[in-house]
């Protein structure tokens, strides 16, 4: 990771320390999948500080022209002292993508969640050149093993109010398939390293997390130390996690 600014405020930089990652391996594979030997136009929807495209730029051929667009101004900033060689825009993804177009690659990163879905699938089809590849990718906390991921879920629906797992998911491979076609999935499970102390910082960011500190207030933070303690080992825990990502190929 780059060396940010000391300017960096608390909370952005809590962000750029803690918050998952991507496996490559996903990112190989939509590369993979653009055609070869070419410099192609990527334009990640909803970037964030640019944490997927810490996995995806060093996979992408020299003279890639690649877009990040996000909402948020503090985003775009630290991700522009991250990433200088990416095109930083501040505004709407689905918006933004209505206004350009040949693009090789669209990635919504944790994002597509957020979007007004049917205006980003519009969109990001009419901003790819034909046979361009739209991504969607977003990370879980793998409860499928047990262990802390699953412990946690359980605080959660204990201490937070109308919590009741990770609720139903977005249906994304049959959504794009309305719009794409080659629709596919991959999954890749993977463990984020953190300490404890950044455990907790990541968790209380958290929406659902705020709701349990609103309702119970120290109950909630002095069980979730507790629970971190536990599974920790030499200060540190292992966040299990399963990143999914979706690829559907833009029609003629």
């Amino acid at each position: 990771m780059a060396t940010l600014s000391a300017k960096l405020d608390p909370a952005a930089e809590r962000y750029e320390r803690t918050r998952p990652r991507y496996p490559a391996e996903l990112f190989a594979h939509a590369v993979s999948l653009l055609p070869a030997g070419a410099r192609p136009t990527v334009v990640d929807a909803g970037a964030g500080s640019g944490i997927a495209l810490e996995a995806l730029l060093p996979l992408l051929p020299a003279g890639a022209d690649v877009h990040a667009v996000d909402v948020s101004g503090e985003m775009v900033g630290l991700g522009r002292e991250k990433l200088p060689s990416v095109t930083w825009v501040k505004g709407n993804a689905e918006q933004y993508l209505a206004t350009v177009n040949g693009v090789d690659l669209v990635t919504a990163a944790q994002s597509y969640q957020w979007m007004d879905r049917p205006a980003f699938r519009a969109a990001a089809a009419g901003a790819l050149r034909p046979g361009g590849i739209c991504m969607v990718v977003h990370n879980s906390r793998d409860v499928r093993g047990g262990g802390l991921a699953a412990d946690y879920e359980d605080l959660l629906t204990e201490l937070s109010p109308f919590y009741s797992g990770e609720g139903r998911p977005i249906a994304v491979e049959s959504e794009l398939a309305g719009q794409f076609d080659d629709v596919h999935r991959l999954e890749q499970p993977w463990h984020q390293p953190l300490t404890v102390t950044e455990f907790v910082a990541t968790i209380v960011s958290s929406a659902q997390a705020q709701h349990a500190i609103n309702a119970v207030g120290t109950v909630f933070l002095r069980r979730l130390r507790s629970l971190a303690a536990r599974y920790a080992q030499d200060g540190r825990v292992e966040v299990p996690y399963v990143a999914e990502a979706f690829f559907g190929r833009a029609r003629d």
